[in-house]
């Protein structure tokens, strides 16, 4: 195992498909509504997608930011709306409410001063109340952030932003264009203990013990337990030259340990945050969506779009219209398409059953549960779009049948309410849910994935502020195209993305989906109800109990996607998702250069060994390459890079040599472009540089590598092993110290 951080950085029979007698994604197309009353959208949307959307004008001098709340009320308690709003400081910006029809508050706000000290409009505020959740009206304009000094500013415009809660609001984002500084959060279990040391200063800082300014100093020092000074005999930090650090890693002992304290790993191992404190008050647990409406490529393209977006005060953001605004041909992505352009391709099944909506109960209907069946299989793209067809139009039959029964209207509403009470005791009809269709041949989905090229960079499969972009190979789903295809009912049940990265999912339609979102710092209470319900977080399926959530004042974000709408799901958000109507998602993630981004990502990575289990994105081999291909001048990024680096360097130096001095041999191998990052055989961690590989393996060059300690519980003298080594030192050396803090925008101007 690599020592890669020893603690957290703070806190997965019927006729072939015929487009000619099939065509129902045209005729779910024709109606204003299909069967669910769900609006759907042409499957050719190019142009005309955004005539689907809710336009709103705008000039030259106003942008427009939404604020959705479209979740129903689904908790057992009734809440109650809040109409009182607390006075603001209308020293920078004054904010006045006018109530419009239909649930509609308009926020106006008087100018504010701009970079150039000119007057600008700063965009009005609309907040949208949907009927169904009337709480929060009046919190909502309590909650928007009026303080200009975290504002981003481009271009003479001020982004609008919803602030989440106070116990809510995550630190904020490090970018070039925004001055806050990110606030590393830890709870009483889990600290990062840092051991660099501040070019300023001539002592060795833990958790901030010895720096009045956290802003002006050079390293990072944070916790929530401070901790006693410690002066080492010998010492190395993330400001020491390689050669400092190496030769400081020769004295050590044995065990790997030094008397002068190299790198102080005295933290305890990461563990799920606690529920954060104080708790929500319960009108505050159905919180509004933050959702952005385009009318334009010039709104996609806006930049404090993408500084809104991986804000982690937003756990997510729905951007309406997308496709509408960019032209986004959404046929290509649809069933009769799909099938036209590659029929056999795998296409991987979740067998469900289907559920009231926002309930899972057990298969006998008799209580609710956490465990969701999601019994695993394969088929074909023409198969499942076949199961997709039928179901449509056995839905067509249903609903022509339920009309012919229905007498008048005291008789419909009672066969109403015995059905529903029979729904939940009755078996469930079992459904099919398409996933894990990958989209990343370039041959074989050419036409679709250049389409995708369309988005604006920050959004991208592929770009250069993609941290998953410099990963060097693909890695299915992530840092390439996935589909799903879905019927009315299909769920994916509740998870983080893989190492906490954030996701863009956009909905190909004609149906609806509706989403359940919980904000990160709340993961580790769904874990802990995970574990009652003797249940996996990582690995089982689940479909939480809202009114469990509820009790436990865990906040929920409610919300239907729409077709040509894009759902961002910020670092490390819990969600889940079910289909409303028949439709297609594209979905892959994304890792924006930020300090919040990097820090979420190898704090799962370290959570991952501890759970065994396997980190799908090698975050050592990444860091390394990190350092070889990007500029990094947000300081709490770079000292996270280059603390990891350190880490690494010393491992690999000490390993060595320990090696050398026990008279085994060290190979090279090196590493071919586009080769994976390789993982332990038996513990799947990552293994970095410094491969032990069987000897059977070795002279059949199939290389079946083990980490350090596997190999040693399989043969303690390593007899039965041989080392390769895929780095030269030098190489390793030269990226460390070649690997420096760029300066910022701000002072380069």
């Amino acid at each position: 195992m690599i020592p890669f951080l020893q603690c957290s950085f703070g806190k997965d029979q019927q006729p072939p498909f015929q487009t000619g007698s099939t065509r129902y994604l045209q005729a779910a197309s024709t109606n204003d509504q299909n069967q669910n009353g769900n609006h759907t959208l042409p499957q050719n949307s190019k142009g005309d997608a955004q005539n689907h959307f809710l336009r709103i004008p705008t000039s030259e001098e106003q942008k427009i930011i939404n604020f959705t709340k479209e979740s129903k009320d689904s908790r057992s308690k009734s809440l109650t709306s809040k109409t009182s709003r607390k006075d603001r400081d209308t020293s920078n910006i004054c904010v006045n409410a006018k109530k419009h029809s239909n649930h509609i508050y308009q926020i106006s706000s008087v100018p504010i001063s701009s970079l150039n000290n000119k007057e600008s409009v700063s965009p009005d505020l609309i907040i949208v109340d949907n009927p169904q959740l009337s709480v929060l009206v009046g919190e909502t304009i309590d909650n928007v952030d009026h303080d200009i000094g975290t504002c981003d500013k481009v271009n003479n415009v001020h982004l609008a932003i919803h602030k989440k809660p106070d116990n809510l609001s995550a630190s904020s984002p490090s970018s070039a264009i925004s001055t806050e500084t990110l606030s590393l959060k830890l709870t009483e279990q889990t600290h990062i203990v840092t051991s660099f040391i501040s070019p300023h200063s001539g002592l060795h800082t833990i958790n901030g013990e010895g720096h009045e300014n956290l802003e002006s100093s050079a390293s990072v020092n944070v916790g929530l337990r401070p901790r006693s000074q410690i002066i080492p005999s010998m010492s190395v930090s993330i400001y020491s030259s390689s050669t400092e650090v190496l030769k400081a890693c020769r004295s050590l002992g044995k065990n790997g340990l030094s008397n002068g304290h190299i790198l102080l790993d005295i933290c305890p191992p990461p563990r799920p945050p606690t529920s954060p404190y104080p708790p929500l008050p319960k009108e505050k647990l159905n919180p509004p969506t933050p959702s952005i409406y385009l009318e334009n490529k010039r709104d996609a393209f806006f930049p404090p779009l993408h500084q809104f977006c991986i804000n982690p005060k937003n756990p997510v953001t729905v951007i309406r219209g997308l496709a509408g605004a960019l032209k986004l041909d959404l046929g290509l992505f649809s069933t009769k398409t799909l099938v036209e352009a590659n029929n056999e391709h795998i296409v991987e099944v979740r067998t469900q059953l289907l559920q009231p909506a926002d309930e899972n109960w057990d298969p006998s209907g008799t209580k609710k549960i956490w465990r969701y069946e999601n019994k695993s299989s394969h088929t074909t793209i023409a198969k499942y779009a076949q199961y997709q067809a039928c179901s449509f139009q056995e839905s067509l039959r249903e609903e022509n049948e339920r009309r012919t029964q229905v007498k008048d209207y005291s008789d419909n509403e009672s066969t109403c309410s015995d059905n529903s009470g029979r729904r939940q005791k009755a078996p469930f009809k079992t459904i099919k849910c398409g996933i894990n269709i990958d989209l990343s041949d370039n041959k074989k989905w050419k036409l679709q994935l250049h389409e995708l090229t369309k988005l604006p960079a920050f959004v991208r499969v592929v770009s250069a502020g993609n941290l998953l972009s410099h990963v060097g190979y693909t890695i299915l789903g992530m840092n390439s195209v996935q589909l799903c295809m879905k019927v009315p009912g299909s769920r994916i049940p509740g998870h983080q993305e893989n190492n906490n990265f954030c996701s863009v999912n956009i909905n190909i339609g004609p149906g609806d989906c509706e989403w359940f979102v919980v904000p990160e710092d709340y993961w580790g209470v769904l874990n802990d109800f995970c574990e009652k319900n003797n249940l996996n977080f990582l690995m089982s399926s689940w479909w939480p109990n809202l009114e469990d959530l509820y009790e436990a004042n865990v906040p929920v974000y409610r919300f239907i996607q729409r077709p040509g709408d894009l759902v961002w799901i910020n670092a490390g958000t819990v969600h889940w998702v079910q289909a409303i109507g028949w439709c297609n998602n594209i979905t892959w993630n994304v890792g924006p250069l930020t300090a919040f981004q990097y820090k979420l990502a190898v704090e799962r990575y370290e959570w991952n060994k501890l759970q065994s289990v396997k980190s799908v994105v090698p975050m050592v081999h990444l860091s390394w390459n990190m350092a070889r291909n990007i500029k990094v001048s947000d300081p709490k990024l770079f000292e996270m890079i280059k603390y990891c680096l350190l880490k690494i360097l010393k491992h690999c130096q000490t390993l060595r040599e320990a090696l050398v001095a026990a008279g085994k041999e060290v190979l090279w191998h090196g590493r071919i472009n586009d080769e994976p990052a390789p993982y332990c055989s038996i513990c799947e961690v990552e293994v970095f540089n410094l491969l032990f590989v069987t000897n059977e393996s070795n002279s059949q060059k199939t290389y079946i590598v083990h980490c350090q300690n596997c190999a040693r519980k399989t043969s303690g003298n390593l007899e039965n092993f041989v080392v390769l080594e895929q780095y030269k030192m030098e190489d390793l050396i030269q990226v460390y110290d070649q690997f420096t803090l760029a300066p910022s925008l701000s002072s380069a101007s």
